[in-house]
C-alpha cells in the first residue's frame, strides 16, 4: 500500500492557520454612514436631512449629541442655519449606548468628533444589530490634522460623505476650518467668532494671535 500524500489530499493547499474560522453571526441591514467637513460645510444639515427622511419612511430615530456642544440648544442638533431636531445630550459613548432604545432602526449622531474613542466600538455594535448609523463631524482640527475619532469611523463605514464650505477669503472650495482666535486647546466649541471655513491655499495651519486673520 502506497503511502498517502499529504499534497494530493489537498491538506497542503491551505495553510491550518488561514482556514476560514466561524464568526458571530450579524443582523442584516445595519451600515454606518459618516458626512465629515469642515466648520461651515453643511455636515449638520445632511445629517438632519437623512434623520427626516427616516422620520418620513416611519422609521423609529433617536439622535444623540456630546454634552459639551450646546452652542444653539442643549437639547437640539441645530445647523449654522438654524434647522433643528430634537437629540439627547450624552457625555460619553458608553452613555449613548444605554439609552439606544429597543426598536430604534436609525442612530443619528452629530459632532461625533468630539466624543471619546469608545465611539467607534459603540457605532460597529449598533450596526452589527442591523441598525443604520449616521455621523456628522470635523474631518479635521484646526491644525488640519485628522481629529480622532472621525478617521477610524470613516475606515469602518459603509458610506463616507464628504463636504465642503465656501473658503471667506478667496471664495473657493473649503476643506479646512481656520481658527481665528487665540486658543491652543484641540477641542474648542464654537461657531463663526471662533472659526473660518478655509481653501488649502488660505489655510494657515498655526495657532493664531490676537489681532490676526
Amino acid at each position: 500500500m502506497n503511502p498517502r500524500d499529504p499534497a494530493l489530499d489537498g491538506e497542503l493547499d491551505t495553510p491550518r492557520s488561514a482556514r476560514p474560522v466561524p464568526t458571530q453571526a450579524h443582523s442584516p441591514g445595519g451600515r454606518i454612514e459618516v458626512v465629515c467637513g469642515s466648520m461651515f460645510s453643511g455636515k449638520t444639515e445632511e445629517l438632519i436631512r437623512r434623520v427626516k427622511r427616516a422620520l418620513y419612511g416611519r422609521q423609529k430615530v433617536q439622535a444623540f449629541k456630546p454634552r459639551i456642544d450646546d452652542r444653539y440648544d442643549a437639547t437640539r442638533i441645530v445647523s449654522h442655519g438654524s434647522i433643528a431636531i430634537e437629540a439627547v445630550p450624552v457625555a460619553t459613548s458608553e452613555s449613548l449606548l444605554r439609552r439606544v432604545e429597543d426598536g430604534t432602526q436609525v442612530i443619528a449622531i452629530d459632532e461625533a468628533q468630539f466624543f471619546d474613542r469608545g465611539i467607534v466600538e459603540v457605532c460597529d455594535e449598533l450596526a452589527n444589530q442591523g441598525r443604520r448609523v449616521i455621523l456628522a463631524g470635523l474631518d479635521q482640527d484646526y491644525l488640519g490634522r485628522p481629529f480622532p475619532p472621525m478617521p477610524d469611523l470613516m475606515a469602518i463605514a459603509e458610506e463616507v460623505t464628504k463636504v465642503r464650505a465656501v473658503c471667506t477669503v478667496c471664495g473657493g472650495s473649503a476643506s479646512h476650518s481656520q481658527r481665528i482666535i487665540q486658543q491652543a486647546s484641540t477641542v474648542l466649541v464654537g461657531g463663526s467668532e471662533c472659526y473660518e471655513a478655509r481653501c488649502r491655499g488660505c489655510f494657515r495651519p498655526r495657532d493664531v494671535r490676537p489681532g490676526e486673520a
